[in-house]
């Protein structure tokens, strides 16, 4: 869900200052897409870590196949935690850009855009945290938003086969449950490959400029900003298809739910049909229990025959 707002409010914005050179929303947008964009990365983060967890109690249940199924207030409560923790350690990035504009010694149009540079009117207070955040921002990335998921994951893979053993994979091999428990690890996996080849340009960029910066122009900055921001964008696209692709179930049913509002927009010649079908197989299925001990029943064998 978050992956959909990130395109939906952040991908248009940038679109939009990369045609008009104008910024969308003014200062708000300069504060606001950062804020999304990076809250979607702690998402990703926590959530993978989530799920690893989840994987390794599945793994070491000692009645793994008699699990009961999570209660929805658990559930709730566990993306409640993950997306305030997301929010709240992203909310420096509120208080870090700011609106900027600049104009063309050439052409003498004025073009905006969003530089990173706390303001002024902050108390000091705050105004001290906000510039340790940023002397601090890029190898807060590159640790918690890089290295905390996917060390996290093959961590937990690592120690889900080693708990398992060699005995208990070829035991659950070919068993229904032992299939879908390997489904759903390969899922994560997926996931976090596609999250680490994502985020690995955006955490060499920011190394390279911090390092780099002042032999770099501004053109080159922005390039690389915009390089950043599209592959953040092709995760939050590509993630929701692989997660409806390979989590069959999921997948299933969020197909049910469109086939289903599809119907719903349509006539009503179909749930017609559906419904008569129903009732014909329901009627199919009563003759077939319920008409034969109606009929008379056969004579009773006598007793001591070979039957």
């Amino acid at each position: 869900f978050w992956d959909f707002l990130i395109l939906f409010f952040c991908l248009p914005v940038v679109i939009f200052n990369e045609i008009t050179k104008k910024r969308l929303l003014g200062d708000m947008s300069c504060r606001i897409v950062p804020f999304m964009e990076v809250s979607s990365l702690g998402v990703t983060t926590f959530s993978l870590c989530a799920l690893g967890i989840d994987r390794f109690h599945a793994a070491t249940s000692p009645q793994a196949s008699t699990r009961p199924i999570e209660q929805c207030q658990s559930i709730i409560a566990k993306l409640a935690v993950i997306w305030v923790g997301s929010m709240t350690l992203s909310v420096p990035e509120i208080l870090l850009w700011q609106l900027a504009q600049d104009t063309s010694p050439v052409s003498g149009v004025v073009t905006e855009y969003c530089t990173m540079k706390p303001s002024s009117n902050l108390p000091e207070s705050i105004y001290s945290l906000v510039l340790t955040y940023q002397n601090a921002r890029m190898w807060w990335y590159f640790g918690c938003y890089f290295c905390l998921p996917i060390l996290f994951t093959v961590s937990c893979q690592l120690v889900t086969r080693r708990i398992r053993g060699t005995e208990k994979k070829s035991e659950c091999r070919g068993t229904k449950h032992g299939q879908c428990e390997g489904h759903l690890n390969c899922t994560i996996i997926a996931l976090t490959i596609i999250y680490g080849l994502c985020t690995t340009p955006e955490n060499v960029c920011n190394i390279v400029v911090a390092y780099m910066s002042p032999d770099m122009s501004k053109q080159t900055l922005d390039l690389l900003n915009l390089i950043n921001q599209f592959f953040l964008f092709f995760k939050c696209s590509v993630t929701p298809v692989l997660l409806l692709c390979l989590c069959r179930p999921l997948g299933q049913a969020f197909m049910d739910c469109c086939c289903c509002c599809c119907e719903g927009c349509g006539p009503d010649t179909t749930s017609s049909e559906s419904s008569a079908d129903s009732k014909l197989k329901t009627e199919m299925s009563s003759s077939i229990f319920f008409d034969k001990p109606r009929e008379t029943p056969p004579p009773l064998l006598a007793l001591g025959t070979p039957c």
